[in-house]
């Protein structure tokens, strides 16, 4: 896996976050699918406790927060790191209300991208 898709970041205790097998698991997909879909940027995984880990936020059932791809892809490309683009997805933004990553959850993915793109560019 390329280091671009593992973030050194420590986001808040609070948030949960999923070992690569358990992401596997509740996705129904092996393990290497799970790599490449953080390789492809569908999802970040950071570095929790010496290993590779997804918050928990990012699925939904079994599937990935829809949205959360192209977000990423958006933050991305305008040049943030995934590290940068973590922070910002658990931070608060008091003008969705909420986090980045909870208004995805709820279906809010116009505002979430459109506030990507605005930083982005």
């Amino acid at each position: 896996m390329s280091e671009r898709s593992v973030a050194p970041v420590m986001l808040a205790d609070d948030v949960k976050a999923l070992s690569i097998p358990e992401v596997a698991q509740r996705l129904g997909v092996p393990v290497s699918r799970v790599h490449q879909l953080v390789r492809d940027g569908h999802l970040l995984a950071m570095s929790r406790d010496g290993a590779l880990a997804v918050p928990e936020d990012f699925l939904v059932d079994k599937a990935v927060v829809k949205g959360l791809p192209g977000t990423i892809t958006v933050l991305r490309d305008g040049g943030y790191a995934d590290e940068e683009i973590l922070r910002w997805l658990f931070a608060e933004d008091s003008s969705l209300p909420g986090t980045p990553i909870a208004a995805l959850r709820s279906n809010r993915g116009r505002e979430v991208k459109r506030r990507a793109q605005a930083m982005a560019f």
